[in-house]
């Protein structure tokens, strides 16, 4: 009978608009949560029976069903924070998370932090996944947990001091004597270096001309640094020589590795001088020291020694790099954010916790880096809003709450009709 199909019809209304009713209150209560994505409901009507049988038309639904649950993968809104280990994802993509037993994870929410083992983790403690760093501080293609390791690093041993100066082409040419150097070179400089346990060393290096285009230099310091010296005296560690062209371009550096026997160091040290690449004749003399006819000058310098040093801060920069700075002045990186893409990030599977896990309707990851490949970027002491737009979700909301009114009005009615025929024998 048609009337009694009319109570499951408007039943089947009911359950529809409830449902969809239940997935607009769980966007509205996660309006204010990190990396949350909103849901929508999909319905689909439901066919029962045709007049025509297999021949189609005329035909009678049964009602609608709660079909689909979407998520809508839109960006949301940056927060800006104070917290240096807050990051968030602007464009596609997902940041990876570990548990020791349950396995990875996929989330949009970058409120990140470091644990008393030193390994960057999320609220619930699981790790963060990232490319690692190797020794010399470049970010690798191995993937693991993010951890700052040891919070100390060791002394390293200067190897190689560079130079760009100029001396002046139109000095006189001296005779160096070690015993009154200022007043028998051309010109000095000083600078700070390591010896082979990390001790500061100040060396003083003399520059004298003793031709038209050949100049000396002499690297010397006070005695009381080295075995053998005398405090108040300067010490001879090493000589070599420079070779200008007629234009004042570098033309030969002869050996500058030169030995150092500092005073408490393990063993002699070698280190090399270098005041920039050789050019030929008719070069522009570019990064390199040169000899024209104006004041002598050191443009900069800078040495790759280092003394032990601890952990100051860390911070992560806007490539998702994690970088950490020692009170030496020393800045290595020590890994990079990972980040996840799929093929059908909306078939993702829901576990709470702000937590995705990969399905058979999203592939599985592909891991990357930042801004690679059509993955998003990072921002750094940010954090990425809901997505929920609470003016969409009140519309829908009254939308389905007049759905529901006119199925139960369906069903009501229904009643009515029913009555009526159950009044016909009286």
């Amino acid at each position: 009978m048609g009337i009694l199909n009319t109570f499951n019809i408007g039943v089947s209304g009911l359950q529809a608009a409830g449902g969809a009713m239940g997935i607009i209150g769980d966007n509205i209560a996660n309006a204010g949560t990190a990396g949350f994505k909103a849901s929508r409901a999909q319905f689909q009507d439901v066919l029962s029976t045709s007049l025509k049988g297999i021949e189609g038309g005329d035909q009678f639904g049964a009602g609608t069903r709660l079909a689909h649950i979407k998520s809508t993968m839109t960006q949301g809104n940056i927060s800006r924070t104070e917290s240096m280990t807050d990051i968030a994802m602007n464009g596609n993509g997902f940041f990876q998370v570990k548990g020791k037993e349950e396995g990875l994870f996929f989330t949009r929410d970058g409120s990140f932090q470091f644990n008393k083992d030193g390994h960057l983790i999320n609220g619930d403690g699981l790790q963060v996944m990232g490319f690692q760093a190797n020794e010399e501080g470049e970010v690798t293609n191995t993937l693991g947990t993010i951890g700052i390791g040891s919070t100390t690093i060791p002394a390293s041993a200067t190897e190689k001091v560079k130079f760009m100066m100029n001396l002046n082409q139109q000095d006189d040419v001296k005779q160096f004597d070690i015993k009154e150097p200022e007043k028998t070179s051309n010109f000095s400089t000083s600078l700070t270096i390591y010896d082979n346990i990390g001790t500061a060393r100040l060396v003083t290096v003399f520059f004298n001309k003793v031709s038209n285009n050949n100049w000396d230099y002499r690297v010397t310091a006070d005695g009381k640094d080295v075995e053998g010296g005398e405090v108040g005296q300067f010490v001879e560690l090493g000589k070599s020589t420079l070779t200008f062209s007629g234009k004042g371009i570098l033309q030969v550096e002869s050996e500058n590795k030169l030995s150092f026997n500092f005073k408490g160091a393990s063993a002699d040290q070698k280190i090399e001088f270098d005041f920039g690449e050789s050019v030929t004749e008719g070069g522009d003399g570019f990064n390199a020291t040169t000899q024209y006819g104006s004041t002598s000058a050191v443009s900069k310098h800078s040495q790759d020694g280092a003394s032990a040093a601890t952990l100051t801060s860390l911070s992560f920069n806007d490539q998702g790099v994690l970088r950490a700075v020692y009170n030496n002045g020393v800045t290595r990186q020590v890994a990079q954010i990972a980040i996840a893409k799929f093929q059908n990030a909306e078939g993702l599977f829901k576990v709470g916790k702000n937590l995705y896990k990969s399905s058979t309707h999203s592939g599985d990851a592909a891991m990357g880096k930042p801004g690679i490949q059509g993955r998003g970027k990072v921002l750094s002491k940010s954090v990425e809003l809901s997505n929920v737009d609470l003016a969409t979700e009140f519309v829908d909301l009254m939308t389905h709450q007049r759905n529901f009114q006119a199925n139960a009005k369906t069903i009501t009615t229904a009643d009515e009709m029913l009555k009526e025929v159950l009044s016909l024998k009286r």
